[in-house]
């Protein structure tokens, strides 16, 4: 491995910063306890520890003179199926995001299921440098292999990192590859403020977030990956005979709460993106900058609370238009996929976002003019909607959006039947792959969800 002064930065950011992923002021206990007991181990005494501890200091204020941001409290709260903000503090403050960051590396390893780079029972090989991970880890040794889904539920219950890199290293090759991967795709959903450099967190005072960013990619998780977000509702998982439990104890307490992410260093604070339904409506919340656990479960109750309790100005529920059981996931290693609802009404009901998804197998753009001969057989998705009437006001505003990248493309309304239920798929047919990507861009720049979809496909 080539040392570079941004590995060195790292390196030491982390050892001055004890960017180290717990809950709970017992679990930074047990750290200060493991560290006294190595140094005395060691023979090293209280003042050589203080010496090695200023020299990191001064070291970290050398290699990388970027001033570091104190950890500072900010909220959101969004309903996930209009994208209102129902309560906002200090959202838009640059803090660090901690092990939330692994949500960007799930998102970027559910896309790679999707297109079948990957598959939940393939064996990844592990690094060295994925063994030298900072706990916490789940003791992966460089030369043995991880499967695609034990990894990803290292992730989601235990926050693993050296199982972060598994993946980051499969995917991008490198985990600095990986993380520049992960900064377009944050660009891609409309994250502005949000900057990666690793694939799960540990310090490093150039990987950046907001509030607000986090609940883009939450709402991008649930209406993109809706068919995996049932591994975030996983309370344990079993790995070599230790069964590891989902950090996120507000599932065990908070009525509707079935995800989706905890994260904590020093310098974060205390962090949580979370996501909730009551009576059919959805909401997503994320705190950051939390002084402890306990205090920002309390806080993320609280909000979630008030916000419930406020009506949604949208009255149309866009659902998430996967129907067709060729896009049920292979079988888990005990045979059961994770849980997907049977009906589009259970659908949306628990994972309604303004969605723009790929479209369900088999179905048939009934209503779509015939793509073009001349290569123009492309199209954008922007959503897909519980009435015709909704589906065509969606389209009219993305038209308002990118009017120039649009101007030759015919809209599309397609009713998707499924279980006795109906939804309508809203679409731009008629344009060139190229276009329909750009016009993506543009849309999620502006902060609509939309996905570029080729009508040369046998749907």
């Amino acid at each position: 491995m080539n040392v570079t002064g941004q590995t060195v930065r790292s390196l030491l950011f982390a050892f001055a910063w004890g960017g180290r992923e717990t809950e709970g002021e017992q679990a930074k206990e047990r750290l200060a306890n493991g560290r006294s007991t190595l140094g005395s181990a060691f023979g090293i005494t209280p003042f050589v520890r203080g010496l090695c501890g200023a020299l990191a200091v001064l070291a970290v204020t050398v290699l990388a003179p970027l001033p570091a941001l104190a950890a500072k409290y900010a909220a959101i709260v969004v309903d996930a199926r209009t994208g209102e903000v129902l309560h906002e503090e200090n959202a838009d403050t640059l803090t660090y995001p901690a092990s939330l960051t692994k949500m960007m590396t799930l998102y970027l390893t559910f896309d790679a299921l999707d297109s079948g780079r990957l598959r939940l029972d393939q064996a990844l090989p592990v690094s060295a440098w994925a063994e030298a991970q900072s706990p916490t880890k789940l003791g992966l040794r460089a030369g043995k292999t991880l499967r695609v889904e034990q990894a990803i539920l290292g992730l989601v219950t235990k926050s693993a990192n050296d199982a972060s890199v598994v993946l980051a290293e499969a995917l991008g090759g490198s985990e600095a590859k990986f993380a520049e991967m992960m900064t377009r795709k944050a660009r891609e959903l409309g994250m502005r403020n949000t900057v990666f450099r690793n694939s799960n967190g540990l310090p490093n005072m150039e990987q950046l977030t907001t509030a607000r960013d986090f609940s883009i990619l939450s709402r991008a998780m649930l209406s993109d990956h809706s068919r995996y977000y049932p591994y975030f509702s996983r309370r344990a998982f079993v790995y070599g005979g230790r069964s590891l439990n989902n950090h996120n104890r507000l599932m065990s307490r908070y009525e509707g709460m079935d995800g989706i992410k905890t994260g904590y260093t020093v310098a974060s604070g205390f962090n949580l993106a979370a996501s909730a339904v009551r009576d059919g409506r959805r909401l997503v919340a994320v705190v950051l900058g939390g002084k402890s656990a306990a205090s920002r479960d309390a806080r993320m109750e609280a909000i979630l609370d008030r916000a419930f309790d406020k009506p949604s100005r949208g009255s149309e529920a866009p659902v998430v238009a996967r129907a067709g059981d060729e896009d049920t996931p292979r079988a888990t290693a005990k045979g059961r996929p994770p849980a997907r609802p049977e009906t589009i009404a259970q659908l949306a009901s628990t994972v309604s976002t303004p969605a723009a998804v790929r479209p369900p197998a088999r179905a048939r753009d009934e209503d779509a003019d015939s793509p073009k001969a001349d290569g123009s057989k492309w199209g954008v998705q922007v959503g897909a909607f519980s009435t015709r009437e909704a589906s065509k006001r969606a389209l009219t505003q993305a038209t308002k959006q990118a009017p120039f990248l649009l101007r030759a493309a015919k809209p599309a309304v397609t009713p998707v039947k499924s279980n006795g239920s109906t939804v309508y798929r809203a679409r731009m047919v008629g344009l060139d792959e190229g276009t329909a990507r750009k016009v993506c861009s543009e849309l999620t720049r502006s902060g609509h969800r939309c996905v570029p979809v080729s009508l040369n496909e046998k749907l």
